[in-house]
């Protein structure tokens, strides 16, 4: 019978045989690469290329061919050599020119760059200037709103906040409180489209005023639960009056910390002389264009967001019992926000975008 040429021998170091095992028993490496592997670990073992390419399920040609390239250059020679692909249409230099021009120009007459607009300008196709904003992470349509605290003790209310967060006082109770003012009771022109397969809910542009409510809520940061009142107007008197709600509500072992913003109505004589006459109750104001430090904010988002923004209504009331619906299920579910950002993370933060504002010049 005819004879082949005998195969070269196959012989594999401990160091060799350790990394091919761990190839061929990964679930997370090529498909191509595991099976390489496993050719060279079978042909080790005395298997013959006809069996291996049987077992496998691959033509002898392949298994000869890898075992080759393993003999030639051990287990790197598994891997897929890098491929030719072809030359790039545009040059390092014209593209650090589209980025410059993104960054530090403006078209003529308008606010930012569109893509057609510096596509046309450079003479780049608009699919190559997306594929370079999109490495470089340029987003001339989108502005990202900012307001820094010129409050002169920043640093003193941010730890005395973040604190009660990080750290709540024993026997007490810290309440994030807020008034979100006109809602506006909004009734659709015309009855929504519900959504379907392939579309979207459809809801008029167009509707009619019903009058507004002011929701205001207290959010326990202890177990995400809130204590709202739904009144007429927001001025001193119903910020009063909700006060008074919070008190019958906590019960008198507890020391409460409120936790509110600058707004005036919070610093009114009367609200200051209620505080004075109830030294259970302490008040830590929020710094001035800060109001994001207070929880009760990410609440007033989800309700607008879930309850109020798409909702339509066709009285005040029909507002508020949607309100106190809404309420009513938040608190058999309620979590607790996790608030995680220290004291020095929000000056770091604040520092890095004061470096940023000098560094445009203005």
């Amino acid at each position: 019978m005819a004879m082949g040429r005998p195969k070269a021998t196959l012989v594999l170091s401990s160091e060799q045989r350790e990394q091919l095992e761990g190839l061929a028993s990964s679930r997370s490496l090529p498909a191509g690469l595991v099976r390489r592997a496993k050719i060279i670990l079978l042909s080790a073992s005395g298997k013959t290329n006809l069996e291996i390419a049987q077992q496998l399920e691959m033509t002898n040609a392949t298994i000869g061919k890898w075992r080759r390239r393993f003999l030639q250059q051990g287990v790197s020679g598994l891997h897929d050599e890098l491929r030719p692909g072809r030359p790039r249409p545009i040059s390092d230099e014209r593209v650090a020119q589209l980025v410059r021009k993104t960054l530090e120009t403006k078209p003529k007459g308008e606010t930012h760059w569109s893509l057609r607009q510096i596509a046309a300008e450079t003479r780049v196709s608009k699919s190559t200037v997306h594929r370079i904003w999109q490495a470089f992470g340029l987003q001339p349509h989108r502005q990202k709103h900012f307001k820094l605290s010129n409050d002169p003790f920043f640093v003193e209310k941010v730890r005395d906040i973040v604190g009660l967060y990080l750290n709540p006082p024993e026997n007490a109770v810290v309440l994030c409180v807020d008034e979100k003012s006109q809602i506006q009771a909004l009734e659709r022109t015309q009855p929504l489209l519900p959504m379907g397969l392939g579309y979207v809910e459809g809801v008029t542009h167009d509707y009619r005023r019903h009058g507004t409510t002011t929701l205001f809520a207290a959010l326990d940061t202890a177990n995400g639960k809130v204590l709202t009142q739904c009144r007429p107007r927001h001025r001193h008197q119903e910020y009063l009056g909700f006060l008074r709600e919070i008190e019958k509500n906590v019960p008198e072992r507890f020391d409460v910390h409120l936790i509110v913003d600058n707004y005036t109505t919070h610093k009114h004589p009367r609200v200051k002389r209620w505080f004075a006459a109830r030294p259970r109750f302490q008040v830590h104001f929020t710094p001035t264009y800060a109001s994001w430090l207070n929880q009760v904010e990410i609440w007033f988002n989800r309700i607008t967001q879930q309850a109020i923004r798409r909702g339509t209504f066709r009285s005040v009331k029909e507002l508020v019992e949607k309100i106190d619906h809404y309420v009513q299920n938040s608190n058999r579910h309620a979590q607790p926000f996790i608030w995680t950002a220290t004291a020095d993370s929000i000056f770091a933060k604040v520092e890095r975008l004061c470096e940023r504002i000098s560094g445009t010049g203005h």
